[in-house]
């Protein structure tokens, strides 16, 4: 068995004195975990990094061994956010989220694009948390919970939407939210596609979409939000970002 494809590398353990198991994002085999021979020399570790584009070739003897990876440098993002805290955090989150939710070998090419074009924002500090939002809202829709954004649950009408409802998901306007906003999630213009990024909006946003990750995809199984998405959290509101 064997195959080649991209991979965005989520995590890298490792394995012996010198190998290491390498956690890829794959565009046409989801996310897969193979080893790598020598992970730790000089030359392969600036590759083998979280958030590095790579090219990967996979091999095993059946199909469901963990196999080994021959990995090549495509595009090296990981180097350029080492010195950005706040970027960097958003890429451990972004990392620790696709390890967590996504089940390994199904495929998810959408979600693995999002991560591509948000592992390429992060030298723009201005969009990449907005973008960072956006990826978990495409992560929620493509493992089935995807948030209504399109029309109010109540009155049906497609404008001045503010909320969501926690219960169903779907989104109510500002007339039929009033009298319930202590009990409805905020819902910022730009994950509806239109608007400038309000003050707060970021921070309503990661509330919003960390509300479903909870409650759909990790509560169930008994787990929770990993402690890296509570760092971008707390570096965002750091820097006055949220």
């Amino acid at each position: 068995m064997d195959w080649s494809d991209t991979g965005i590398i989520l995590a890298v353990k490792a394995h012996g004195e010198t190998s290491g198991i390498v956690d890829l994002l794959t565009r046409e085999h989801g996310r897969h975990a193979g080893l790598v021979r020598g992970a730790r020399s000089r030359s392969k570790r600036p590759v083998l990094q979280p958030g590095n584009c790579v090219q990967a070739h996979w091999r095993a003897r059946l199909a469901d061994h963990l196999g080994s990876y021959t990995i090549e440098a495509d595009t090296l993002r990981a180097g350029s956010v080492m010195d950005d805290r706040a970027a960097l955090a958003g890429l451990n989150s972004a990392c620790a989220l696709s390890i967590l939710c996504l089940p390994e070998r199904e495929v998810h090419p959408a979600v693995y694009q999002g991560l591509r074009v948000l592992v390429e924002s992060f030298d723009n500090e201005d969009i990449w948390p907005a973008l960072y939002v956006r990826w978990e809202a495409g992560l929620l829709a493509d493992l089935g919970y995807g948030l209504d954004t399109e029309k109010c649950a109540v009155t049906g009408v497609t404008e001045d939407l503010t909320h969501i409802s926690p219960r169903t998901g779907r989104a109510v306007c500002r007339e039929e939210a009033a009298p319930y906003l202590d009990k409805l999630l905020a819902l910022p213009g730009f994950l509806q596609g239109h608007g400038k990024i309000e003050a707060g909006d970021i921070q309503r946003g990661l509330e919003l979409t960390g509300y479903f990750l909870e409650r759909r995809v990790l509560w169930p199984t008994n787990r929770q939000l990993p402690e890296a998405r509570t760092r971008l959290f707390d570096e965002l509101g750091r820097l006055h970002r949220l």
